[in-house]
């Protein structure tokens, strides 16, 4: 029964490779990738898909099959691989490196196919590090460490000095993919620990770490002292250098070696005559190299008791001068540093601090700083006594007013300081006279003009014996009491002059004018005097209308007058007429006469000379022929005197009665001059064309005359059809035609024919002539100059070969008097009489099969449809050979309706349609039942299998090769003992000549079992084996 199923899976796996169509709805989903070498790995589809059959392969290896619960692996994979037959999910045990690959997984049932690059790496594990040697000479050589592992795939090496990465540079190099680090020329900084980490997408491991003994120095010497230098005090010197091996260390003093050997070096008691050069000396003896640092040491007595004294504490400023000296009791080697307010004033060798004209600021503290580098100390503080001043006396008045002018009863306080030391004595004088007032501050109350003056201040110092002084001036006055403009002239006339006063009680500093709240500023014509009293406008204009005012200011007060109304009289200026210029026949017009003129003017209407209204607006009676000519307006103003006129000029005419377009005789033709004309009725002054609603305009295809009454084409083209309108205008109104519709006559232009090129012999052709004309064209066609037809349309008889040649349509404009003509090439080529499709054997699955299309005439090509598809010539299982499509082998999939099309010039032929039904099977062999009939006493079985054609069926009882006791499908039995048994049924396919059998059991009494037996039927095992090459190439 294995054999059986190879056999049977062998054909299913050839049927779905050759229907697979790629899918990209579906996805391989693996449970990991990259996935580790002996784990379990599963390739799911995503989303999940119900599959009845496929397959999977790696690369161009096969896995497995499986059709529905039966699945068959390849031997490469026996015992490592399974599916789930249901969802297609391929599950692969024990994965190797090998394993890795590209996955495939193809079905016909559904039809998908979906693939996933899959990874198999092996974990890594004891990663180790080795170094050629460990011992090295800084900058003398290079250091070569290398990294491996025992197992693992697919690496990355990562290599760490400490916890810092070290990369490839100037000095390091990573080869051999990384695993092997070289550094050139190593130093003490190369030392490590090194560690490698080894790492894949799988796992990691690092090694144990590798230190390198880098031998370097005596460098970096350094010699550090502590202790006091202070004489009595014990000091100690530590000296130290960067070296491997630790250096040998020896001290000398001033140039001489002691008996002192390495880091410190320890004085006890220290003197003063200890002081000079300690030197220490570092020897490497694996390096031979030497190295050494010198420090010079001062050992100096403490300070003690430090003191500050002045010559002189009690100073005047600029007058005197200061000399400061320090002291000490003990101490050697002094420098000293002097101290004012906290801040160095100098630093030299000296005790003594001299100021040359001391000034306020150089009173102090004082403080002398001794230092001798082992101690310092700092004397008390001392302070000096300056007088100085007085200066910067200043004069302050309150309340501040500009330039110190102030009303008359007001109260005012001035207040004198000056800067002084001690404080200055302050008195006061009244333009140039004492007052006999002292102290800082005097009050005038209640002021009056009598107290205006210059006002000074005098400070004086009883120890500088100095004196300054501040003064200031103070002016009081009254305020101002009323301010009033007054006019003493006539009105304000325009062209002439008018003054305006402005009368002020009180002292008064200036005078301002407004005009409508406007400051008024003077020009040509606006003209200030007497400090700006009166005002005169000369001479007065229309804008000078408005309300004046005038603004009288001193120091301490202004005030405003109440506004005078000045208003101009003018005019009156040339009238204005507003009206029409012409009027029609019949109908009143209205004419409006307008002066400016203040006050207003009185108006008089007058035609040719003769007065008509006295009012400023005129109507006139219905109007007449007689009535055009010239209407005067006159404006008269009844205080300035004057009087001004304006004319105006009227004509009465009469209105358009009627409009239309005239044509001449002869028909408008393309290329020819043509003319419309506009007949009008009435007086007309101008014209207007209008094409399709849109006004015509000169150029060089329409030419206008005589006030655009005429429109001359010159020359008329068929472009110019179209409605037409003239519109006739005069001043009273316009009239517009009737349309008149121009229809330009032309052509014909070139005919278009339409219809074959090519056509078999036996049929008819069928031409159809086409022209653009106005009128339409009549038609006529020619055939090898021979009149064949007088209509648009031509239709040959039943084609020769001899009526192959030149068809000619000519088109004829019966207007224009023209024609014109174009030809048509028609071949007649040999008919196609018929296409066939014939098949010599019939179509079996898995074998070879081939249809044949027989052709009875002469054609150009041929192809192949299925299903109204045309086949794809480049599919490797069938291709085509002159008439003949070959299936290399044929399956179920090829099954549908087939064409086969010749083609020649004039067309395509098809072939009837040819239905392939491929014979397969029999595939799976069923048996149903056992099904009771309690009438008869009888039990039936039913035996099906999935065939093309339908089996004979034969049933055998125990063994197969015993007599056939039953044909058919359905077997009945008398429910006895006697019936007992295994009942095998026979399937066979009389087309394919495949067997197959099912067995089942009967027994009375007990529950059926069904099973398949382990003997296979015949099935033709050659078949899988001619199916294999076929798979893998």
């Amino acid at each position: 029964m294995e054999k059986k199923q190879e056999g049977t899976l062998a054909i299913v796996l050839l049927a779905l490779i050759k229907g697979f169509l790629a899918s990209g709805v579906v996805e391989v989903q693996p449970s990991s990738n990259p996935a580790v070498v002996g784990d379990t790995l599963t390739l799911s589809l995503s989303p999940p898909t119900n599959m009845k059959s496929g397959s999977w392969a790696v690369g161009e290896s096969l896995i497995l099959t499986w059709i529905r619960d039966q699945e068959a692996v390849f031997p490469n994979h026996t015992g490592r691989a399974s599916v789930n037959v249901l969802t297609g999910a391929l599950t692969l045990r024990s994965v190797t490196a090998a394993d890795s690959g590209v996955y495939v997984v193809q079905s016909s049932d559904p039809q998908l196919r979906a693939n996933a690059s899959i990874t198999v790496l092996e974990r890594i594990s004891n990663v180790t590090l080795m170094a050629k040697q460990t011992d090295f000479v800084e900058f003398n050589s290079p250091a070569i460490v290398a990294c491996s592992v025992s197992s693992g795939s697919s690496l990355s090496f990562l290599w760490l000095n400490g916890s810092s990465e070290v990369t490839a540079g100037e000095r390091v190099q990573l080869t051999d993919g990384n695993s092997t680090l070289t550094v050139i020329n190593v130093t003490r900084y190369d030392r490590g620990p090194f560690r490698c980490r080894v790492s894949n997408p799988v796992s990691n491991g690092t090694s144990d770490p590798v230190n390198l003994n880098i031998i370097y120095g005596p460098d970096n010497m350094a010699l550090t002292v502590e202790g006091s230098f202070s004489v009595g005090y014990n000091l100690t010197m530590l000296c130290s250098t960067q070296s491997n091996p630790p250096a040998q260390l020896q001290w000398a003093f001033r140039g001489e070696f002691a008996n002192t050997t390495g880091p410190l070096l320890e004085l006890y008691g220290i003197t003063e005559d200890q002081s000079g050069p300690y030197s220490c000396l570092a020897f490497n003896n694996h390096t031979n190299m030497n190295s050494s640092i010198t420090s010079h040491i001062t050992i100096t007595m403490p300070i003690s008791n430090v003191t500050l004294m002045a010559s002189e504490t009690n100073l005047v400023e600029f007058n005197d001068t200061a000399v400061l000296m320090c002291s000490v009791s003990n101490g050697s080697s002094l420098s000293y540093a002097w101290l004012k307010n906290n801040a160095v004033v100098t630093a030299a060798e000296s005790a003594t601090l001299t100021i040359v004209g001391v000034t306020r600021n150089d009173e102090g503290p004082f403080r002398c700083n001794v230092s001798n580098g082992v101690s310092y100390e700092t004397s008390p503080p001392l302070y000096l006594n300056i007088s100085f001043g007085p200066s910067n006396t200043t004069m302050m008045i309150t309340p501040v007013v500009p330039n110190h002018v102030y009303r008359t009863e007001s109260n005012i306080t001035l207040s004198c300081s000056a800067l002084s030391k001690p404080s200055a004595i302050i008195s006061w004088m009244f333009n140039g006279v004492d007052m006999n007032i002292y102290g800082h501050w005097i009050h005038l109350n209640n002021v009056t003009v009598s107290n205006s003056g210059n006002y000074t201040c005098v400070s004086h110092n009883t120890v500088t014996s100095r004196s300054r002084s501040a003064h200031a001036v103070i002016y009081v006055l009254d305020p101002l009491e009323s301010v009033e403009v007054n006019n003493t002239g006539g009105a304000a006339i325009v062209n002439e002059s008018f003054t305006l006063h402005c009368d002020v009680t009180g002292t008064v500093d200036r005078i301002q004018w407004w005009r409508n709240w406007h400051v008024i500023i003077p020009d040509i014509t606006t003209i200030f005097d007497m400090d700006n009293k009166t005002l005169t406008l000369d001479p007065v204009q229309h804008s000078d209308a408005g309300n004046y005012k005038c603004q009288a200011f001193n120091s301490v007060s202004n005030m405003t007058s109440s506004p005078y109304n000045v208003v101009v009289i003018y005019g009156p200026e040339t009238p204005t007429i507003t009206g029409p210029t012409v009027g029609r026949a019949g109908y009143s017009v209205i004419f409006s006469c307008y002066a400016s003129s203040n006050p207003p003017s009185l108006y008089s209407w007058y035609f040719n000379g003769n007065p008509v209204a006295n009012t400023s607006v005129y109507i006139t009676p219905p109007l007449s022929e007689d009535m055009s000519g010239t209407y005067t307006c006159k404006a008269y103003n009844n205080i300035t005197g004057r009087n001004k006129t304006a004319h105006k000029m009227f004509t009465v005419v009469e209105p358009i009665t009627e409009v239309h377009v005239e044509t001449p005789l002869n028909p408008p033709r393309d290329h020819y001059p043509y003319m419309l004309t506009c007949n009008v009725t009435g007086p007309a002054v101008h014209f207007h064309w209008i094409k399709n609603g849109m006004e015509l305009h000169g150029d060089s295809g329409h030419v206008f005359q005589m006030h655009n009454e005429t429109l001359t084409f010159n020359p008329l083209n068929r472009n110019e059809s179209g409605q037409y309108k003239c519109m006739a205008l005069n001043a009273v109104g316009n009239m517009t035609s009737p349309p008149y519709e121009l229809l330009v006559n032309f052509g014909p232009d070139t005919p278009v024919i339409t219809g074959p090129t090519f056509v078999e012999t036996g049929q008819i052709a069928t031409f159809k002539c086409s022209a653009i004309s106005e009128p339409p064209s009549q038609f006529s066609w020619w055939f090898n100059g021979t009149k064949v037809a007088n209509t648009s349309m031509f239709t040959t008889d039943c084609l020769s070969l001899n009526m192959s040649g030149e068809y000619t349509c000519m088109a004829y404009n019966n207007v224009t008097e023209r024609n014109s003509t174009t030809s048509k090439m028609l071949t007649v080529v040999e008919a196609i009489r018929s296409v066939m499709i014939k098949n010599s054997t019939r179509p079996i699955n898995s074998e070879n099969f081939t249809l044949t299309c027989e052709v009875t005439g002469p054609y150009d090509t041929l192809y192949w449809t299925k299903n109204n598809t045309r086949l794809n010539v480049t599919n490797p299982y069938y291709h085509t050979e002159n008439n003949m499509l070959h299936f290399t082998a044929v399956t179920t999939l090829d099954d549908g309706t087939y064409e086969c099309v010749a083609t020649n010039k004039a067309g395509e032929h098809k072939s009837p349609k040819f239905m392939l039904l491929v014979n397969y099977g029999p595939l799976k062999v069923e048996i149903s039942g056992l099904y009771f009939h309690p009438v008869d006493l009888t039990v039936s079985m039913e035996c099906s299998a999935d065939s093309r054609p339908e089996c004979d069926f034969y049933w055998f009882l125990d063994n197969e090769s015993s007599a056939v006791i039953h044909t058919g499908s359905v077997i009945t039995l008398i429910a006895t003992k006697l019936s007992q048994g295994n009942y095998i049924c026979v399937a066979k396919n009389p087309v394919t000549n495949i067997t197959m059998y099912k067995t089942k059991e009967y027994v009375i009494g007990h529950a059926s079992a069904i099973h398949l037996s382990s003997r296979g039927g015949l099935m033709m095992m050659g078949l899988f084996a001619l199916s294999v090459p076929v798979l893998f190439t």
